[in-house]
């Protein structure tokens, strides 16, 4: 079954604002919270970005509240607008495939879909109307994410 969750976008805040939410909502972090230095790849990251987070999930009902700290380093920059995507989570491969190519028509891939460390087949992008989004199917572990 498709499933869409927010995604959010901070600048060096999300820990402290995912204590917030898990105050509120209750729950725990799946997974826990990952950080940019256990990323393969980002060990040139400035010591200030090291330990931002590259991934937390909170579930909130029905759904699963996520969210990352940009890295200014990398050219990222917060804006208004870009501190969010829609997640959607499919049951295969093709089901990410075909909506990922019908998503992005006319859009600006920011991530083509692969296969990512952590063992999801992921990819991301904002479609024609400049909206974020992500596509993932799980391909290792707990399926409900």
């Amino acid at each position: 079954m498709t499933k869409l969750n927010p995604y959010l976008n901070f600048d060096g805040t999300t820990e402290e604002a995912f204590t917030f939410y898990k105050s509120v909502f209750g729950g725990e972090f799946l997974g826990g919270i990952m950080r940019m230095n256990a990323v393969p790849g980002m060990e040139k990251l400035p010591e200030n970005e090291q330990n931002r987070v590259m991934h937390v999930a909170l579930p909130v009902g029905d759904s699963v509240l996520m969210a990352s700290d940009i890295c200014p380093s990398m050219g990222h920059k917060m804006n208004q607008g870009n501190n969010s995507y829609i997640s959607i989570t499919v049951d295969s491969r093709e089901e990410a495939d075909r909506l990922f190519k019908e998503l992005t028509e006319g859009g600006k891939v920011e991530m083509p879909m692969t296969d990512m460390f952590w063992g999801d087949y992921w990819g991301s992008f904002a479609d024609r109307f400049g909206v974020q989004w992500m596509i993932s199917y799980r391909t290792a572990g707990d399926q409900n994410q």
